[in-house]
């Protein structure tokens, strides 16, 4: 019995310590796993790129004449783009001492080639100054280089997927031309589309155009699309704008305001509503006249106002009609006014009235805001 008692106590204690170690093992294996999931290939090019400091040392001595001491830049470029900041400091650390070797062997004296000279020092230091410093700002953003390209151009395509037009019954036709400034992958402007109501019989499409232009503007547009592009169909088209308003002051950004025009349109008998935010009035042409009308709603800028009230204008679109909504880079440089840019806007299109307006939105582009450095885009609804 007294034995019986005193083997229960050594019993717990050794099921206690077996507890402990098997976590202590699954902390160390999960450990392990999440490290070289995150720096595996790190330690790889790391081992590689010191492999290539001797080889490189070896060819120089070996043939002069082919493989010159500046050749030890090559895996200092390479790992300023794929190590960690710890990493290179050791591959730099390796290559100067392959420069000493180098130096050493070849005589401080020589004349030939391979000579190791003052100036081969400075490059081999400015080139891994310059790695060093882009490899801080890697570990700063946080994106390896090597995801970084891949990154951008998601977050690019996101936009361009996000500004798509759904389609339309037939019998409606609509197109959208985006140009961002400067001829770069990223634009202040963006649209946002839906077909919102019972059976999708209604078309909602918010233009913004986001203060800043270019990369500047660009990640504050991918936001600001998301969040327009979750709001939009889920409020009723008189409280989108409101409720925009009321996201873009939470941001509380140095920069926060945008324009924005948000058109309803009924697709069953063309009726709309159009709804702006400080944006610069739309142009609609009537067949039955052959004219352009502007159509300028009322409401103050997103971003800046807590309680902000907008009144809509409305309108319909007959067989033959366009609405033509646009951003001020379009219409508006330090050259021409607002009432100037739209006249020439007008101009253009009326050349495209008989071809029906196909293709009619990077033409109008091109034509009147080509070398605009600024964003543009143009959206065009129209009724066969």
């Amino acid at each position: 019995m007294a034995g019986r008692m005193g083997t229960a106590p050594q019993a717990a204690r050794l099921h206690r310590a077996h507890k402990a170690l098997h976590r202590v093992r699954t902390v160390l294996r999960r450990s392990a796993v999440d490290y070289f999931r995150g720096h595996g290939s790190d330690w790889i090019v790391f081992t590689a790129l010191l492999l290539t400091v001797p080889a490189l040392t070896w060819a120089t001595v070996a043939q002069p004449l082919w493989c010159a001491p500046e050749a030890l830049v090559l895996p200092i470029i390479v790992g300023g783009l794929l190590l960690r900041p710890a990493s290179l400091l050791t591959l730099y650390a390796t290559s100067a001492g392959a420069l000493m070797v180098e130096s050493a062997v070849l005589g401080p004296y020589n004349d030939g080639a391979g000579r190791v000279t003052p100036g081969t020092i400075l490059v081999v230091s400015a080139v891994g100054l310059a790695g060093l410093l882009i490899a801080q700002f890697r570990m700063r953003v946080g994106v390896p280089w090597t995801r970084g390209g891949t990154m951008l151009f998601d977050l690019r395509e996101r936009l361009r997927v996000q500004s798509q037009l759904p389609p339309l019954p037939r019998g409606w036709h609509r197109e959208m031309s985006l140009r961002p400034a400067g001829g770069q992958s990223f634009s202040g402007d963006f649209v946002v589309a839906a077909r919102t109501g019972p059976e999708r019989r209604t078309l909602e499409v918010v233009l913004t155009d986001v203060s800043g232009k270019g990369m500047d503007a660009g990640s504050r547009a991918l936001l600001l699309s998301g969040a327009f592009g979750g709001l939009l169909g889920s409020l009723p088209p008189h409280a989108f704008l409101a409720a925009a308003n009321a996201y873009l002051l939470r941001q509380d950004w140095d920069e926060g305001f945008a324009t924005s025009v948000h058109l309803v349109l009924d697709l069953d008998t063309g009726d709309y509503e159009l709804l702006s935010a400080g944006h610069v009035p739309g142009l609609q042409y009537s067949a039955g006249t052959g004219k352009w009308e502007e159509k300028a709603a009322e409401g103050p800028l997103l971003g800046v106002f807590d309680a902000p009230e907008f009144h809509p204008v409305k309108g319909r679109l007959r067989r033959g009609d366009v609405l033509m909504l646009f951003t001020d880079g379009l219409v508006e440089t330090a050259e021409r006014d607002l009432t100037e840019g739209i006249d020439r806007l007008t101009g253009a299109a009326e050349a495209l009235i008989a071809p029906g307006f196909r293709g009619a939105a990077w033409h109008l582009i091109e034509q009147v805001a080509r070398d605009v450095h600024d964003d543009r885009a143009l959206l065009l609804i129209s009724r066969d």
